[in-house]
């Protein structure tokens, strides 16, 4: 019976949560800035997003993104004042899935934080999910909307 606690703390602590408000801002990045992909970082603590930070993509590529580098370091900086981490990099797919593509696995450089990904191939249902990217391989992250 421990072990079973221990393992669900595990599991719980590793999920990504976020409230429905901020995976709908998410979206609503995407939507906005569409046929262009967009990205940006989720902070906080134990796995809870505190902020959404919308960053700029500096390549305006509807294939590819890069943070911009003088946004991501501010971001960087809120976060150790606010005593958050970096808990995920989100980005969006106007016209393909929601799952890494060989540039985002090449680009991850991040492995403790969770890759979120946007897909409006579909722009009236958007699809949001999550993953770990590790030394190149890819493993899907439940994420967990719900409001506090």
């Amino acid at each position: 019976m421990i072990c079973d606690l221990l393992i669900c703390d595990l599991l719980i602590s590793h999920m990504l949560h976020m409230t429905a408000e901020q995976r709908e801002a998410i979206i609503a990045h995407a939507r906005a800035e569409a046929p262009l992909e967009v990205c940006g970082l989720l902070a906080g603590t134990g796995g809870q997003v505190q902020r959404l930070y919308r960053l700029a993509n500096s390549e305006q590529s509807p294939l590819s993104y890069r943070l911009d580098p003088l946004e991501q370091l501010r971001a960087f900086e809120d976060m150790e004042a606010q005593g958050w981490e970096l808990l995920a990099i989100y980005h969006s797919h106007p016209a393909s899935p929601a799952y890494p593509s060989p540039r985002d696995v090449d680009l991850a450089y991040y492995p403790a934080a969770v890759y979120v990904i946007v897909s409006l191939l579909d722009p009236a249902r958007a699809v949001l999910r999550g993953f770990r990217i590790v030394e190149g391989r890819v493993s899907e992250e439940e994420t967990c909307s719900h409001d506090f």
